[in-house]
């Protein structure tokens, strides 16, 4: 593994152990050109993942992007990060053992959604107000009042 500072290629595994939920494992190691310390993850991979765009453009899977939208939606929310990463997680799975290499953007998109539904409300309106493209307030309003049907509409 590659140092990322000094780039010495002859880095040492000082620490092992698993992640909390074993999906993958975590290495603490040492550089011993310029003694700095990191952190990698190894996580298994079932199959190349290549993520079908809207306008047809395919680029590989990124883990990590599908990370980073759950964690903007997520800002200044009460979940903990560790049940954020669960829930990439099993996303990053249920995507792998499908059986298909080429996932259209917006299935991961609605997979979200789904997952941002059932954790919070705030992040999940946050999430589709840009998914969905909400072009004005009354865009807005009405994906509102479809959660609630029953509230008043003056909310």
């Amino acid at each position: 593994m590659r140092c990322p500072f000094c780039g010495n290629e002859d880095t040492q595994v000082k620490d092992s152990r698993p992640t909390e939920d074993n999906s993958a494992i975590r290495r603490r190691r040492f550089c011993p050109s310029c003694s700095a310390r990191f952190t990698t993850f190894e996580r298994v991979q079932l199959r190349e993942l290549t993520v079908v765009k809207s306008n047809g453009q395919r680029e590989p899977f990124d883990r990590e992007k599908l990370l980073r939208s759950m964690k903007i939606a997520l800002r200044k929310r009460p979940i903990d990060a560790d049940r954020i990463d669960r829930v990439v997680n099993s996303m990053v799975r249920q995507l792998e053992s499908s059986g298909e290499s080429e996932i259209p953007s917006k299935q991961i998109g609605e997979k979200i959604m789904e997952a941002l539904q059932t954790m919070d409300q705030v992040a999940y309106i946050r999430y589709a107000s840009v998914y969905k493209d909400f072009r004005e307030a009354s865009d807005f309003n009405e994906f509102v009042e479809q959660l609630a049907p029953e509230a008043s509409p003056g909310m």
